[in-house]
C-alpha cells in the first residue's frame, strides 16, 4: 500500500475509539480510483441492527441515496458498504444497476438480503461506477471484519472530488 494519505495541518487527531458491541468494520483496496490505498469500507452490524436515517433533499440525488431512502423503510441493517473515489451520481441506469449489484453481493456475502443493506458512495461526479470492483473485495473484506478498525474507515472513505 502507498503511504499515507496527505493531511492538513489544520486537521485534528482522530481520537482512539471503543469498539461497538455489534459493530464490526473492513477497509481494502477496490481500485476505483485510487491505486495504491483502501478506497472500499464494509461494516457488518449484529442481526436486529435498527437503523434511521437522514437525507439530502437534492432533487437529483445519486443512486446510493435513492436507494437507501427505500431500505430504510425496513426499519433493519446488517451490512454498510461506502466505496471512496466514485459519487455514482448522474450515471442514470447504469448508477442503479451498481447500487443493486453491490447491496445483492453485500447481502450474499453478510447472509442477508438486499434491504438490509445500505450504500454511500463519495468522490467524483457522472462517471459510471465500477461495481465489479466493489464485489471482487466483499470476501476478504469480510474475512478481515474486525471492531478496533475506525481509524482506517475514515482513512478509506477519504476523498476529494476533483
Amino acid at each position: 500500500m502507498a503511504g499515507p494519505i496527505p493531511t492538513s495541518p489544520l486537521a485534528l487527531p482522530l481520537p482512539e475509539l471503543p469498539p461497538l458491541a455489534g459493530v464490526r468494520l473492513a477497509t481494502g483496496e477496490a481500485g476505483i480510483r485510487y491505486k495504491g490505498r483502501t478506497d472500499v469500507l464494509l461494516a457488518a452490524f449484529a442481526e436486529g441492527t435498527t437503523v434511521a436515517g437522514v437525507f439530502t433533499k437534492n432533487l437529483c440525488p445519486g443512486a446510493p441515496v435513492s436507494y437507501c431512502r427505500e431500505a430504510i423503510k425496513g426499519g433493519l441493517a446488517r451490512g454498510l458498504v461506502v466505496n471512496a473515489g466514485n459519487a455514482n451520481v448522474f450515471n442514470g441506469i447504469l448508477g442503479v444497476r451498481a447500487v443493486e449489484t453491490t447491496a445483492a453481493a453485500a447481502a450474499a456475502t453478510l447472509g442477508t438480503t438486499p434491504g438490509e443493506i445500505f450504500l454511500a458512495s463519495t468522490g467524483v461526479i457522472g462517471e459510471p461506477l465500477p461495481a465489479h470492483k466493489i464485489v471482487a473485495a466483499l470476501d476478504s473484506l469480510k474475512a478481515n471484519l474486525a471492531a478496533d478498525r475506525f481509524a482506517a474507515a475514515a482513512q478509506a472513505i477519504m476523498t476529494t472530488d476533483t
